[in-house]
C-alpha cells in the first residue's frame, strides 16, 4: 500500500512539473513527458494491474487539465500501463535497454495518437512538420529523461522493498 501511495505522489509531482515548470523554461523547444515515463515504468516494474492504475490516475490528471472529450488521455494511459505491464516478464533491474525502447515506442505512440485524433481529423495534413518540430524533439527529451527517472524509480523501489523486508522480519 505504501508503494502505491508513494507512486501516486510521484505522479502528482511529475504532473505538476510537466504542467507548471517545463512551460516556463524558454530554452526548451520541447519537454519530456514525465507522466508517460512514470506510467510505463510503473507498469514495466510492477505489472499490468498497477500499470493500469497509474495510467488511470495520469490520464485523469491530463483529462481534467486539458479540454476536449473526457477520457481521451485516460484511454491512452490505461492502455499504455497494460501493454508495458505485459513486458514485466522481461524485467531485470539493471537492464536499461528495454525501458529505453519502451520509452521511445510509448512516446511515438502517444504523439501519433494526439496527431490522429486532434489534427488529422481536422484535415491538418502536414505530418512532416509535426514530426520534425514536435514529435522528434519530445521523443529525444523523453528518452534521455527516462535514463534518470528509471534509475530514481528503481532506487525508490529498492528502498521500499528493504523497508518491507525489515518490517516483515520484525513482525515474525
Amino acid at each position: 500500500m505504501r508503494k502505491i501511495l508513494i507512486n501516486i505522489v510521484m505522479l502528482i509531482l511529475a504532473f505538476t512539473i510537466q504542467i507548471c515548470v517545463f512551460p516556463q523554461l524558454s530554452f526548451l523547444s520541447s519537454a519530456p513527458n514525465l507522466l508517460l515515463i512514470l506510467v510505463f515504468i510503473g507498469g514495466f516494474i510492477e505489472g499490468r494491474e498497477r500499470g493500469m492504475l497509474y495510467g488511470l490516475i495520469a490520464g485523469l490528471f491530463m483529462d481534467l487539465f486539458y479540454s476536449g472529450p473526457f477520457g481521451f488521455y485516460t484511454l491512452f494511459f490505461v492502455n499504455l500501463g497494460y501493454v508495458s505491464g505485459i513486458c514485466t516478464k522481461y524485467y531485470y533491474e539493471d537492464y536499461i535497454t528495454l525501458p529505453l525502447v519502451l520509452s521511445l515506442v510509448s512516446d511515438l505512440a502517444y504523439n501519433l495518437y494526439i496527431y490522429i485524433f486532434r489534427f488529422l481529423i481536422r484535415n491538418r495534413l502536414n505530418f512532416g512538420h509535426y514530426f520534425i518540430s514536435i514529435i522528434l524533439p519530445e521523443i529525444i527529451f523523453t528518452t534521455v529523461t527516462t535514463l534518470f527517472v528509471y534509475r530514481f524509480f528503481l532506487f525508490i523501489n529498492r528502498k521500499l522493498k528493504e523497508w518491507e523486508q525489515r518490517r516483515d522480519s520484525k513482525l515474525v
